[in-house]
């Protein structure tokens, strides 16, 4: 049988005896906009680092999972409130990353299938999505910059390992929209011929849908319009070319 719980008010145990922290949760809340990678941040409104860029989050109530807590404050800062994906991801607890008190964070991935109207709310002034680049090259509050390029490691890496791919686009999509996926999360080009083959190869990565998207200005054949087959439940359809972590940061 498993051992019971010991109860709170056992006199073994002595909650004073162990120094106090707190829980947070931030999310890192991905998006496309016309091919590009951007991420939602929060202007602080309030101290500590008032007036500076960081992630959404907050701290975790008593009465709260994580998740819940990560869900509550993703629609209080920003008015998001049904993420295409939602996953917690790593946790940070350095004890000087916040200067209130020891705080430790747990941080989450979030993707929105395009960016959304975001509204600022709690302590968040200004709520915005903004191109990964920009924000990886602005000074963010407490370790958030760590904290993005983390999460944008994970996506990079997850964008291989897993069909998260397809939670980046609509329910259906044109092959153009979803290599726009890849190249903007991967930062490289990709042969049209090539990812064609990989994609069609196998009936289980895409089904045709039988429609076609509306030509753009520069007119042309329509492009084919498709839907996530079954394979994507079990990993993604390409794979990375090895990169020199040292280059890659000199960029």
């Amino acid at each position: 049988m498993p051992k019971k719980r010991r109860p709170t008010s056992d006199p073994l145990y002595d909650p004073s005896a162990f120094p106090a922290f707190a829980v947070t949760v931030d999310i890192v809340i991905f998006s496309l906009e016309a091919g590009q990678l951007k991420v939602l941040l929060i202007r602080r409104g309030a101290p500590p680092f008032e007036g500076m860029w960081a992630l959404p989050g907050g701290f975790k109530l008593p009465t709260e999972t994580l998740d819940d807590a990560a869900r509550r404050e993703l629609l209080e800062e920003t008015g998001v409130a049904a993420p295409s994906h939602f996953s917690q991801f790593c946790a940070y607890g350095d004890p000087e990353r916040d200067p209130r008190m020891n705080v430790v964070t747990v941080a989450y991935i979030a993707i929105l299938t395009k960016p959304a109207a975001a509204r600022a709310g709690t302590d968040a002034a200004h709520v915005e999505f903004r191109p990964i680049a920009d924000a990886l090259a602005d000074t963010l509050a407490f370790d958030h910059h760590r904290i993005l390029t983390d999460a944008l490691d994970r996506l990079r890496d997850d964008l291989e390992l897993t069909g998260l791919a397809a939670r980046f686009v609509a329910p259906t999509f044109t092959l153009s929209e979803l290599r726009a996926v890849y190249e903007s999360i991967w930062s490289t080009r990709l042969d049209q011929g090539n990812f064609r083959r990989a994609l069609l190869s196998d009936n289980g990565w895409l089904e045709a849908t039988g429609a076609t998207a509306v030509p753009g200005r520069a007119g042309g054949k329509p492009a084919e319009v498709f839907r996530p087959g079954p394979n994507w439940t079990r990993g993604g359809p390409l794979r990375r070319k090895p990169t020199n972590r040292s280059e890659k940061e000199r960029k």
